[in-house]
């Protein structure tokens, strides 16, 4: 298990100076509402004995517009041409968030940018596509500077998608014995079956245990 990053009282006040509540102060560290709370719980102010978290809280949220209120993940997000234009910080918002909206306002088109790779998974839509910022400042939204990269692409043409640790769990990860014949059990869950269902992949009837669809592949 990864120890958890150790946060300062400078890096606590620091991120106080840059922002208007607590869970602004989190997303500007880059790290969970929770870690920062227990470590802004730990240092006090000098002058008013409160701690960190409480000189900080913004429970009326002044200051804040409407659509930062609700975190990263909820509430309205603005315009994407705000973010791209440097208007909005793009720290307010998840990475993913913004990829996305970029891709549904037509900034970015959905497919590698480089080999034009455009396949979904089969079991969650999903596109194995990441974000590339040319320029290497990872918050430079600027339009221009982003494209869509599939992750060999990326590989290949930037480097490697995972840190030295990663790497390390990935390549030393255990091989399965191949002399093992014992049957792996799975059970899928109604939207998946659902999802299976609508590209035509799920024909089975509901005595079925998903062996028929694995014999498909």
């Amino acid at each position: 298990m990864p120890a958890k990053k150790f946060l300062s009282k400078d890096d606590i006040l620091r991120a106080i100076r840059s922002t208007l509540s607590n869970r602004a102060a989190a997303r500007y560290l880059g790290v969970g509402y929770h870690l920062y709370r227990d470590y802004a719980k730990l240092y006090k102010d000098d002058e008013t004995g409160q701690t960190l978290f409480e000189k900080h809280k913004n429970q009326q949220g002044k200051g804040i517009p409407k659509w930062q209120k609700n975190g990263p993940t909820g509430g309205k997000m603005p315009k994407i041409l705000d973010i791209v234009e440097g208007r909005v910080n793009h720290a307010h918002f998840t990475p993913q968030r913004i990829k996305d909206k970029l891709i549904q306002e037509g900034y970015l088109a959905e497919e590698c940018a480089i080999c034009k790779f455009a396949d979904r998974r089969v079991i969650d839509y999903k596109m194995p596509l990441l974000i590339h910022f040319k320029d290497g400042n990872k918050r430079n939204y600027a339009n221009g500077n982003l494209e869509l990269l599939c992750y060999n692409c990326y590989f290949i043409s930037v480097g490697n998608i995972y840190n030295e640790k990663d790497l390390m769990q990935i390549e030393g990860h255990t091989h399965v014995n191949s002399t093992n014949t014992e049957m792996v059990e799975f059970e899928l869950d109604e939207y998946h079956i659902e999802r299976l269902r609508s590209l035509g992949l799920w024909e089975h009837d509901n005595n079925t245990n998903g062996e028929e669809f694995i014999s498909k592949w």
